[in-house]
């Protein structure tokens, strides 16, 4: 089944959102980022044929029940495959992007990665590291191995086998790569497990909910919603986001908030909405924050394959916080139905930070500065954060994308990436938020 938006509802919804400006605290309305450090990083990744075609692009957190050292951190390197890191940013594996197990296969590109915790598979309840690989339009299946980083092998696939496209009819369309691109997993309840899927050069957004297929995992029942792609503006003109031709503005980042079913969604030319799930639901979504540059109209340069604007001058309607691309998104969980919405602010090397309850306060943003041998984080595309202590990091860990990775052993003539640890604890003193390691609201620790 496929929903779309109600056009003259998604109008008015915009409308509404633009002529409220978004929540934004004192601190993010007057304060520059704050700055905090990390001198933890992955080894280097490089996008070419001597380093295997990895390009680094979004981590997942998974957190060890009982053992906070055995905790891994699980990314995706695109052509590249999976990385799988210790808490002190140790490779344990790597995992080439095989070919889907399907008839009309092709080689995997794995673009994100979120965990599933406790699905039933064989008859135990296991975790599962969810990949979107775009080459085969589908969701792959990783088992974490319960030993975590003692393991030999921690993550094994166990994708069943044809499963459908989730955005195409067939590998004719697939191939044209408008296919799975950013991913989050979403648990209402025991026993009940959902992936949410965006789609690369497209506003739409799937959810198919995961099940056991004949000892491995698959996925059934895939409902889509489109996304609005033109925006009304208070003076009157319409604002089309530029983009190249024919191509609208697409979303990546995606988070699901477990306690209330609300999904954060980061539309990289537009902002952060947020909206209800299931998809379909009736709830329209709101754009709770805007790109710097929203409402400004732009003219596509087809030489330089840039935008610019059409009156240099102009200011739009944008929010202060997110420079675009609006990336990676995340959510730090506190008592109830306090904590954090995270997102990546790539065009200007920030992070940043909203409320997570009520109406979604903007908090402020940051920045962070590589020590010790480590680097500055740029351009940061996905990132993910805990409130579990997990290894040396007793207050919680935030981990992020890092494009390009630079520093002395990097070749500068290669392009490198990799991802960065940081201590939730310097972030919370740096901007005056909260620390709670209690489970919350986290499903994982319910």
């Amino acid at each position: 089944m496929t929903y779309t938006l109600n056009a003259a509802l998604t109008v008015g919804a915009v409308v509404a959102a633009l002529l409220a400006p978004p929540h934004v605290g004192a601190r993010a309305a007057t304060a520059q980022p704050a700055v905090v450090t990390t001198d933890n990083e992955t080894p280097i990744l490089y996008d070419d044929e001597a380093g295997g075609n990895a390009s680094g692009d979004d981590p997942a957190i998974w957190v060890h029940p009982a053992d906070s050292r055995k905790s891994l951190v699980i990314v995706t390197a695109k052509e590249g495959g999976l990385r799988v890191y210790d808490m002190g940013s140790r490779e344990l594996q790597s995992l080439p992007a095989t070919e889907a197990p399907r008839v009309d296969t092709a080689t995997g590109r794995y673009n994100n990665v979120d965990i599933a915790y406790g699905i039933r598979l064989a008859g135990r309840l296991v975790d599962v590291a969810v990949v979107s690989d775009r080459y085969n339009d589908q969701l792959r299946f990783f088992v974490v191995d319960p030993a975590g980083a003692a393991a030999r092998s921690p993550l094994t696939e166990v994708t069943a086998a044809d499963q459908s496209f989730l955005f195409n009819p067939d590998r004719q369309a697939v191939d044209e790569e408008h296919t799975a691109y950013g991913l989050a997993i979403w648990q209402p309840r025991p026993g009940e497990t959902y992936a949410v899927v965006t789609q690369e050069g497209a506003t739409t957004i799937a959810t198919a909910r995961i099940v056991e297929i004949g000892g491995k995992l698959g996925y059934t029942g895939i409902q889509r919603l489109t996304m609005p792609s033109t925006f009304p503006l208070p003076d009157g003109t319409t604002w089309v986001p530029c983009e190249e031709p024919g191509v609208p503005p697409q979303l990546e980042g995606v988070a699901v908030d477990q306690a209330s079913g609300v999904l954060y969604a980061a539309q990289e030319d537009v902002g952060l909405w947020r909206l209800q799930l299931p998809l379909g639901s009736g709830n329209q979504p709101k754009l709770i924050d805007r790109v710097k540059d929203f409402g400004i109209h732009d003219v596509y340069d087809s030489e330089t394959e840039e935008c610019r604007p059409i009156d240099p001058n102009a200011k739009g309607y944008g929010g202060n916080l997110l420079t675009a691309d609006a990336e990676g998104v995340d959510i730090y969980y506190g008592p109830g139905s306090t904590g954090y919405v995270l997102v990546s602010s790539q065009g200007d090397d920030t992070f940043a930070v909203y409320e997570r309850q009520g109406v979604n306060g903007a908090l402020g943003s940051f920045r962070v500065k590589g020590v010790g041998g480590a680097d500055d984080i740029n351009g940061s595309d996905g990132l993910a954060v805990t409130n579990r202590p997990v290894g040396n990091y007793r207050q919680g860990l935030f981990v992020t994308h890092d494009e390009p990775e630079t520093g002395p052993d990097v070749d500068d003539d290669r392009d490198a990436t990799n991802f960065s640890y940081v201590s939730w604890g310097d972030i919370a003193r740096a901007l005056s938020l909260n620390v709670d390691t209690r489970a919350g609201n986290d499903p994982r620790f319910r």
